[in-house]
């Protein structure tokens, strides 16, 4: 059995939640930044600047993640102007583990605007869980049915980044930079869709990106048309028993604090905050 986990409902954007070791969760944090890493990505005396022209903004943000030797405002004028030639905004990526510590105080002195507040949500796995099938009507695990006339098939993580875009609206050009950065990825993913059995139509999907001992959830997503229906819920339960069969003991994802349908679902399969971050950008931007 899973161990239960105490309800943790911070109330600022960067706190860590005193029930887990601060260890893990910054092992977490690590596994986060492997598995988001962009191909343009370049280290600046403690901090990975990002400028990969894709959607998530964890793939074209700066993390703190060393103090470095050189002083803040030197640096941020250097990353300002990396994200001025690659013709993006200048986005921080504020945890709880940013060096230094004081980092979101001084951005906000300098006028950083604060946005996105975001929550890592994390859960221990059950040594076997059992798998799922990757096509078919039950799901032994819980005796819970997909959909009539539905199909769970494996997808390229390069074909998910296009399709899952292309659910979200999102433009050409960062679907493409999602593939990229997907398939450069040093940590691998493995992509699932819940599509329509007649015209293989996507209705729902989710990606998972294993290091280890720690899997993350990535871009889950269902079709306007088809949520309410728990589809989210049953792929997050297929990947996290696939995980749990590749050795896997410890399962994040990150989700808007403000997504409240999201976050009921994470809940429901015994997902907490662990800890929270947000972004702070340029005025300008």
């Amino acid at each position: 059995m899973t161990t239960a986990l105490p309800l943790f409902e911070p109330t600022t954007a960067q706190p860590l939640n005193p029930a887990f070791d601060s260890e893990l969760l910054s092992a977490i944090e690590d596994a986060s930044l492997n598995a988001s890493a962009p191909p343009e990505q370049i280290w600046l005396d403690g901090w990975l600047v990002r400028t990969c022209p894709a959607k998530a903004k964890r793939a074209r943000s700066i993390n703190a993640v060393a103090a470095g030797r050189r002083s803040v405002r030197d640096k941020l004028a250097e990353a300002a102007d990396l994200y001025r030639q690659a013709g993006l905004p200048c986005y921080f990526r504020v945890t709880p583990f940013s060096q230094p510590a004081d980092l979101d105080a001084q951005l906000a002195t300098a006028g950083w605007v604060a946005e996105d507040d975001t929550r890592v949500m994390l859960k221990p796995l059950m040594p076997l869980m059992p798998p799922m099938p990757l096509i078919g009507p039950t799901d032994p695990a819980n005796d819970r049915r997909w959909p009539p006339g539905t199909e769970l098939k494996r997808m390229t993580p390069e074909d998910y980044a296009q399709a899952v875009g292309a659910l979200r609206g999102s433009p050409a050009s960062e679907r493409d930079a999602h593939a990229r950065r997907l398939t450069a990825s040093p940590v691998p993913y493995r992509a699932w869709a819940l599509v329509n059995a007649a015209d293989g139509s996507m209705l729902a999907g989710g990606q998972s990106a294993q290091q280890g001992d720690k899997v993350g959830l990535y871009d889950v997503f269902t079709a306007s048309s088809h949520r309410g229906l728990g589809l989210a819920g049953l792929l997050c339960e297929h990947m996290l028993s696939q995980a749990a069969r590749q050795a896997a003991r410890w399962a994040y994802l990150q989700v808007e604090a403000h997504n409240h349908p999201a976050r009921a679902v994470y809940r429901r399969l015994g997902f907490v905050d662990g800890y929270g971050y947000r972004y702070r950008r340029l005025p300008e931007a």
